[in-house]
């Protein structure tokens, strides 16, 4: 048995690897080539960087821009006895600095980044120190800007390679096209192209899409049709709600989920699905990301989502046992118009971007030229109604911002509160001795939590004051009035985005949105609402085809199972022959409209076969009757 299958069965209890994953790590680990992986949602990413770097002396820097993600990770491998640390923004200073000292020494086997991080000067001073064995880029899509989900902070990590030289670098992501795959081996510096490509096929996942007007009533027929669990994704935190109620008042075990919410309520949330004592959760984007639930039978999407990339990855969350699950997408003319809406919005024009940059700016009182670095809390609400604003316009125009690399916006992020010991263990001794109220709660603290004197440990005041028996503000004075002694460091839980300013403040004037860059992004969005139109409105191709075609893969088979190639088995005809008629239809039509006698004429094949096609293309508005009744190919 290999080292990386001793590992693998050591930490994970898996006997054998997934496929690609061992060939990835052989890459990387033996052969130490840059290594690119793509692996759909659900393909076992992780694990292709954390057996790896246990299997070397030295540590995994690990680099990621889902700080929800980062935090799950860090707790997931200490649970498995592997020491993991992560710096992301809205850590103090004494936090960040801490974590990398502990790194310096060989505290940790993994250090999760988040890619703001990196151009930092308390970590590019740190990094040279450190013993690191393995670069990890995960949703490494992020750095190229024909992907749909750019970071420009994603491009500081070539730069990373000056001061480590001669490390591997694994970039790993579920969602990228031809394009973004070879886009990322140049932006990273590879000195070779080298990737490994699982197909995006899931075999087991069957994909429906259902043009209804009624999708509610619609979304309550697949539920009752199937009994397992699943996920209903919508657009915002208001539908979250709206659906939950609909289901539960129709019978249905069903709860909602979005980013605003209070984080233990969330972890009740998730948890009460993982566990199958809640049936399907409703949910925006902000769910499914790190869970991985093997037995989710059904995914539907109430509303369209902005790319193929967004739908296959969160279609992806269903069916990861391998047994058969279904991916529906309900549909309809209106679809449309909210679609136009979401250009709108998303796409602000470049002096609203600008006037919307001078009033963050006067909102942290910034002056010209000084701001470069700074981290602030971000209260959107707060920021709109100060400034009489759109929320939708504002986020719009943040994310142009950091395209542009003027500033960099987190989302929503729960910290809970840290404590971290300042003196010694003598000297807190001492310090118990002269102040006895304090010593019992110091004695609690320490009994509760461990490295309490090597780092910054999460706490919780709740918990704390219910096995104490005494009201959470107790708790509370107690660490305020030790910070006050500088006894602790005490950090107390926030919940908020963050703004990081990576440029000096600049007059509105002076600020460069690139016309270019900007009809380039609008196109590219087009271009992704556009697959997704064509793959909603579409009823003659297959759909695991489409997605496949989608992601470069041009010569996969069709699937038989989604609703476009059941439709088709009806006719009793085989996918050859199917094709095969159907491409003469296309072309004769093409040239020229024709009756179906004449048309059946010109095909030379067989008459019934040539019907039944014929009359499935009508049915499915691929073929029209034009003003003289002749059959034309609708375009």
């Amino acid at each position: 048995m290999s080292i990386y299958n001793q590992i693998l069965t050591k930490y994970w209890g898996y006997s054998e690897f997934r496929p690609l994953q061992e060939d990835i790590i052989k890459s990387v680990a033996d052969e130490k080539k840059d290594t690119l992986g793509l692996l759909p949602t659900g393909g076992g990413k992780s694990i292709i960087f954390q057996v790896p770097a246990l299997a070397k002396e030295g540590m995994c820097l690990v680099i990621t821009p889902l700080i929800a993600l980062m935090k799950d990770q860090v707790e997931n491998l200490k649970k498995r006895e592997i020491s993991a640390a992560a710096v992301y923004s809205g850590m103090s200073n004494h936090e960040i600095d801490l974590i990398l000292n502990n790194a310096v020494f060989g505290a940790y086997k993994f250090l999760y980044l988040s890619p703001e991080r990196i151009a930092t000067k308390i970590f590019i001073t740190r990094v040279p120190e450190m013993k690191i064995n393995l670069i990890a880029i995960d949703e490494a899509h992020c750095i190229s800007q024909w992907g749909y989900d750019f970071r420009p902070s994603y491009l500081n990590i070539a730069k990373i390679r000056d001061y480590i030289p001669n490390i591997p670098l694994l970039a790993l992501t579920a969602t990228a096209t031809e394009e973004v795959a070879d886009d990322i081996q140049e932006k990273l510096g590879f000195s070779q192209k080298n990737i490994f490509r699982k197909s995006f096929e899931r075999k087991n996942l069957i994909y429906i899409v259902r043009n209804v007007e009624d999708k509610l009533k619609y979304l309550l027929k697949i539920i009752n049709s199937d009994k397992g669990t699943g996920i209903v994704y919508v657009r915002n935190r208001k539908k979250t709600v709206e659906i939950a109620k609909f289901l539960r008042e129709n019978g249905v075990s069903a709860d909602y989920f979005h980013a605003g919410i209070d984080p233990k309520i969330k972890d009740s949330k998730q948890n009460n699905w993982k566990n199958n004592k809640t049936r399907v959760i409703v949910s925006t984007n902000a769910f499914g990301m790190g869970i991985d639930k093997p037995d989710v039978r059904f995914v539907v999407h109430i509303d369209l989502p902005e790319s193929p990339e967004a739908y296959f990855q969160e279609a992806g969350r269903g069916g990861r046992d391998e047994k058969i699950a279904y991916a529906v997408l309900l549909y309809n003319n209106s679809d449309k118009i909210s679609i136009e809406k979401r250009i709108a919005t998303n796409f602000p024009d470049i002096e609203t971007i600008k006037n919307i940059y001078d009033a963050i700016c006067n909102y942290y009182e910034i002056p010209v030229g000084a701001g470069k670095g700074l981290v602030r809390a971000f209260s959107m609400r707060d920021f709109v109604t100060k400034f009489k604003l759109q929320i939708y316009t504002v986020f719009s125009s943040l994310k142009f911002l950091q395209n542009e690399g003027y500033m960099e916006f987190t989302e929503d992020d729960f910290n809970p509160s840290k404590v971290n010991f300042t003196i010694n263990r003598d000297d807190l001794y001492k310090f118990q001795v002269a102040n006895s109220a304090f010593d019992a709660f110091i004695k609690l603290l320490l009994r509760t939590y461990s490295g309490l004197f090597s780092g910054y440990i999460s706490i919780d005041e709740e918990y704390l004051a219910k096995i104490s028996k005494v009201n959470v503000e107790t708790i509370v004075n107690y660490l305020t009035s030790l910070a006050q002694a500088n006894i602790i460091n005490y950090v107390k839980q926030r919940k908020t985005p963050f703004i990081i300013f990576s440029e000096e403040r600049l007059e509105p004037k002076n600020l460069r949105i690139s016309v270019e860059k900007y009809n380039e992004k609008k196109d590219r969005y087009l271009n992704r609402i556009n697959a997704m139109l064509k793959y909603a409105e579409s009823n003659t191709k297959c759909r695991s085809q489409m997605l496949l075609s989608y992601f470069g893969e041009k010569d996969s088979y069709r699937c038989g199972n989604c609703d476009v190639c059941k439709s088709r088995n009806e006719l009793d005809i085989s996918n050859y022959e199917f094709d095969i008629i159907l491409a003469k239809i296309k072309d004769i039509l093409k040239k020229e409209p024709l009756q179906t006698e004449k048309l059946i004429d010109e095909m030379n094949c067989d008459e019934k076969k040539a019907v039944k096609i014929i009359r499935w293309l009508m049915d499915n508005n691929k073929i029209i009757y034009d003003e003289k009744k002749n059959l034309t190919w609708n375009k």
